[in-house]
């Protein structure tokens, strides 16, 4: 089942849309080749709210939030991980109304064999004022969050669940627009089909990934996300059977039909799927796993 991404949504850099009853969002206006049009900025509630994901610390994307909020009192700020485009501004934004930042924590998981990050994401300054765990409840006025933990993006992945609406704040772990970058050695492959079978299992009504258009048709989305990571062991799996050891040459033939510059992306996922297929005794290198090494059939 091909994956029935959604890539139309109409909005204004700073404008703040109302998406339901207990739901606006302001896009930050800071698109790229991992963010899509920008950073989802989500408000829950009227006069007491809760903001998830407040983005990036630029001063016009500060000023438009401030305007959203204007009249409002922030009482809970919630952050999905601890990536750039999601975190910097939860502090001076929990300080400005005297509130408290909530997340997982900045636990990333340790190097494998000197293996390199992919990206200078990471918010490595990002350390909750609260940090919450798998099943914890926030209730806030008029509204109810669950967190969730779904580790394999990253391993402080958290989405949130809105009680009253159903909808699952999905964060960067399922997006309409594409699919999610997982990359060694915070991201873990086996965690993250564990979590989408977690999120499946939930039959949420919405999906509202940070980057991109809302998710309506959840369950067969979900289902096609799980598919789409199977299908891809199974490439890789082929591709090590025609005689393509090197992860370069595995993307190159995997992923010539998209945009060079995910390429790298594109070969730390790949290289996540070779860790997962290793620890189940489907692949064998000769040495500790990395992006220069190189993979055979057990």
């Amino acid at each position: 089942m091909a994956i029935p991404y959604i890539r139309d949504l109409e909005f204004e850099y700073g404008r703040c849309d109302q998406l339901s009853p207990l739901v606006q969002r302001v896009i930050a206006d800071n698109p790229g080749p991992f963010t899509y049009t920008g950073t989802g900025v989500f408000i829950i509630g009227d006069k007491n709210v809760c903001v998830i994901d407040p983005g990036p610390t630029t001063l016009k994307h500060e000023d438009a939030l401030n305007k959203a909020l204007e009249g409002r009192t922030v009482t809970h700020v919630l952050v999905t991980h601890h990536h750039i485009d999601h975190s910097p501004m939860a502090k001076p934004l929990a300080r400005l109304h005297n509130c408290q930042v909530y997340g997982f924590g900045l636990q990333p998981k340790p190097p494998q064999g000197g293996e390199i990050r992919l990206e200078a994401g990471d918010d490595l300054s990002f350390k909750p004022d609260v940090e919450i765990r798998d099943g914890e409840v926030i209730k806030g006025d008029g509204w109810t969050i669950e967190a969730l933990h779904t580790p394999g993006h990253t391993s402080n992945h958290l989405c949130y669940a809105l009680h009253e609406e159903n909808t699952l704040f999905s964060g960067d772990h399922i997006m309409g627009w594409s699919t999610s970058v997982v990359s060694p050695p915070d991201g873990d492959m086996g965690d993250y089909l564990r979590s989408l079978e977690t999120v499946y299992h939930k039959h949420f009504d919405i999906l509202r990934p940070t980057h991109g258009a809302a998710i309506t048709d959840v369950d067969i989305f979900v289902k096609a996300y799980i598919e789409h990571r199977l299908t891809r062991e199974a490439q890789i799996e082929e591709a090590l059977g025609r005689g393509l050891t090197n992860i370069l040459d595995i993307v190159k033939d995997l992923y010539a039909d998209i945009d060079k510059r995910l390429h790298p992306a594109a070969a730390h996922s790949v290289l996540s799927h070779l860790i997962h297929m290793r620890k189940d005794g489907r692949v064998k290198a000769t040495g500790s796993d990395g992006l220069k090494q190189n993979y055979y059939l057990a």
